[in-house]
């Protein structure tokens, strides 16, 4: 075990310049476990998705049949490509973790887990703690098993209310902004209520200006809806 440690410790030095390896580790053998934790889980979520799910697949045994079914099962529900990926990410972050298939874990261990995750990452939406719990939630349905059975808590909304802008805010903006591009990206946005992405994915043939409606494809949870165009936004893109 001795040896082991000191190779590890050349290893570790080699990929990290010893940024988180204390002198007794060094001289002694002797590694803060704890530190070594966050420090990986650190280098797990610098990786690219794809990278680590492979990884996963080529370091924990099982891990190859479980992602592609987890996968497949998500992708028959219509789960956008996106869930799907970082749902995958968060069970091979796990997998890796602990060098074992996330569905063989026990409550202890995911405690552990969703600690360090929610403690490293800790901002006001606290996505990546979401995600693990999101993901897992899903492995368990997709297995037949209760939630109950790994102990995963329970995610709490935020309820706060949105910003809005006045009138005379929104004029200000729409004033001071010189490029007419911008302008009418604006206008959009505020006037149709649009979200960036529905803004970027807007076409000339989703433009209405006899009726004066603009027509939304596939907007948030991919449903179509129809918004009105004020008589300003009209002009302001048919002179664009």
């Amino acid at each position: 075990n001795y040896f082991k440690m000191c190779n590890l410790t050349k290893r570790l030095l080699n990929e990290t310049s010893g940024s988180f390896l204390t002198k007794d580790f060094v001289n002694f053998g002797f590694l803060n476990l704890n530190t070594y934790k966050d420090e990986k889980k650190t280098q797990l979520q610098q990786l690219p998705t794809l990278k680590i799910i492979t990884q996963a697949k080529n370091s924990v045994a099982g891990f190859d049949e479980l992602i592609n079914r987890y996968q497949r099962d998500l992708s028959v529900l219509g789960r956008s490509s996106s869930t799907i990926e970082n749902y995958s990410r968060q069970l091979a972050s796990l997998a890796l973790y602990f060098n074992e298939l996330p569905i063989d874990l026990d409550p202890e261990q995911i405690s552990e887990y969703l600690f360090l995750k929610q403690r490293q990452n800790n901002t006001p939406s606290q996505t990546f703690f979401k995600f693990t719990v999101y993901s897992l939630r899903f492995l368990l349905k997709s297995h037949d098993l209760p939630y109950a059975y790994l102990k995963l808590p329970e995610i709490k909304h935020d309820k706060k209310l949105p910003v809005v802008l006045s009138k005379e805010e929104v004029w200000a903006m729409l004033t001071n902004t010189k490029l007419l591009k911008h302008r009418v990206l604006i206008g959009l946005l505020y006037g149709c209520g649009l979200r960036c992405f529905e803004v970027r994915n807007l076409r000339i043939a989703d433009l209405d200006f006899d009726r004066k409606q603009l027509h939304v494809i596939l907007g948030k949870g991919k449903k179509d809806r129809y918004v009105p165009l004020s008589e300003h936004l009209i002009r302001g893109i048919k002179q664009y």
